[in-house]
């Protein structure tokens, strides 16, 4: 028997925590019994339009272009290999981890998502259609 991720299971598939100051679009309520730390949404269209809006709101506000950068962010040091992260998303959008790239760009903002999708919960089982919605709701 397979064991979904808890990601996946929430349609978190970002892994993004819970902050009662975010009202994320498809945002569930929050439920400490069913969830404490992470958000959950009533579709992984929703969860993954919440991933590349965070994405675009760290390139925006702190001004970081580089996958590097993003990941440093999205995943800290203190609880992930980040540097392992950032090479695995790196590669699967064909840059160096230093180089810049743009969220707004609809393939970067769905390759962004699709690997941090992968390395957050160990498969990436959604289709491409998913991203393309999720990126039509931003």
């Amino acid at each position: 028997m397979n064991k979904v991720s808890r990601g996946i299971r929430n349609n978190n598939p970002g892994n993004i925590d819970y902050n009662p100051a975010n009202k994320w679009k498809g945002q569930l309520p929050y439920d400490p019994v069913i969830e404490r730390r992470f958000c959950r949404f009533e579709s992984p269209e929703y969860g993954i339009r919440a991933l590349m809006s965070l994405l675009g709101t760290y390139q925006r506000k702190y001004k970081l272009n580089s996958v590097s950068g993003l990941i440093n962010r999205w995943a800290p040091a203190t609880e992930n290999n980040t540097s392992a992260y950032v090479n695995t998303v790196a590669k699967a959008l064909g840059v160096s981890p230093m180089d810049s790239v743009r969220v707004s760009d609809k393939n970067i903002a769905i390759g962004l998502a699709k690997a941090i999708v992968q390395h957050e919960n160990g498969s990436q089982p959604y289709p491409d259609e998913v991203f393309e919605r999720a990126f039509n709701l931003l």
